[in-house]
C-alpha cells in the first residue's frame, strides 16, 4: 500500500477543510511549494493535489500552481478540483500530470464521462467519488466540493464505471476528512470485497501510523493523507514503509 500525501489548495494556498466545509479553514502554508518539498523528502513518490476552488465554483484558480508542480518530474501528481470537461482533463494530462481525478461529474454525469475513457488512457482517471453515510450506513455521493449529497449510492456508481475500464477509485468519507478520527475501515473493507479488480485509494480520518497499518490490511491499493502529515502526527520511521522513496530516515 502506497502513502499518496495531499495538498488541498485554495486562493494559492495549502489548506484543509474539516469535514469538507469551506467555512472550517486551516492554513498551513501560503506557498505550497514548500508543502511539496516536504512531502518528496519524506520519500514520497506520488501526490494528490486538490484544487478546492475548482471544486466548489469549476474555476481553476490554482492552475498556475499546478502546472508548477507537474514540472518536477521527481514526483507524479494526481489531480482533481473543477474538471468539467474532457478537454480540461486532456489539458491537464498534457501539461505532465500522471492522473486526472473526476468527481462531481462523474456523479451527475456519468455517460458523459464513460465516453471520455475512450479519448483517455482509463488507468490516467482516477474516480474521486466522495460520500456520506445516511441513516442506514449506505454510502451516498455528494458533489461541488462536499456542499450537496446526490440520491446516488457509492456501489451503483461504481458498478457503472467497472465496465468501462476504470481502474482507480478514491473513496473518501466526509465525515472523517479532516477530523484526524480514524478511516472508515469498514467502508473499505467492504469496498475492497465487492470490486477487488479496483485499485481502491482510501481518504479522510487517518490519524496514526496504526491507520495505515489497518488500512493496508483492508486491502486498498493506497491512503491519502493530508491533515495528519502536516501536523506531525505520524513520525518519519512510522511513514517509511508506506513511501516508495523513502530509503532512509527524513526529518520532519
Amino acid at each position: 500500500m502506497e502513502l499518496i500525501p495531499a495538498i488541498d489548495l485554495k486562493d494559492g494556498r495549502c489548506v484543509r477543510l474539516f469535514k469538507g466545509d469551506f467555512a472550517a479553514e486551516t492554513v498551513y502554508s501560503n506557498d505550497p511549494a514548500e508543502i511539496l518539498a516536504r512531502y518528496r523528502a519524506f520519500g514520497a513518490r506520488r501526490i494528490h493535489v486538490v484544487d478546492l476552488d475548482g471544486a466548489k465554483d469549476g474555476t481553476q484558480a490554482n492552475r498556475d500552481v499546478i502546472v508548477k508542480f507537474a514540472g518536477d518530474r521527481s514526483l507524479k501528481l494526481q489531480v482533481g478540483g473543477g474538471l468539467r470537461s474532457l478537454e480540461r482533463v486532456k489539458a491537464l494530462l498534457d501539461a505532465g500530470v500522471e492522473r486526472a481525478v473526476i468527481g462531481s461529474v462523474a456523479i451527475n454525469s456519468p455517460d458523459v464521462v464513460i465516453s471520455w475513457l475512450s479519448e483517455v488512457d482509463p488507468t490516467r482517471i482516477v474516480l474521486a467519488l466522495d460520500v456520506r453515510l445516511d441513516d442506514s450506513g449506505m454510502p451516498m455521493l455528494t458533489t461541488h466540493g462536499w456542499q450537496q449529497t446526490s440520491s446516488v449510492n457509492l456501489w451503483s456508481l461504481v458498478e457503472r464505471f467497472v465496465r468501462s475500464g476504470i481502474a482507480h477509485v478514491l473513496c473518501t468519507d466526509v465525515a472523517r476528512d479532516g477530523a484526524l478520527t480514524g478511516p472508515n475501515f469498514e467502508l473499505y473493507a467492504d469496498a475492497v470485497r465487492r470490486f477487488p479488480e479496483l485499485q481502491w485509494q482510501a481518504s479522510g480520518g487517518v490519524a496514526t501510523a496504526r491507520d495505515l497499518i489497518a488500512l493496508r490490511e483492508c486491502g486498498v491499493a493506497a491512503v491519502i493523507s493530508g491533515k495528519a502529515l502536516l501536523e506531525n502526527k505520524i513520525s518519519p520511521e512510522e511513514l517509511r514503509p508506506f513511501l516508495p522513496n523513502a530509503s532512509s530516515p527524513v526529518s520532519m
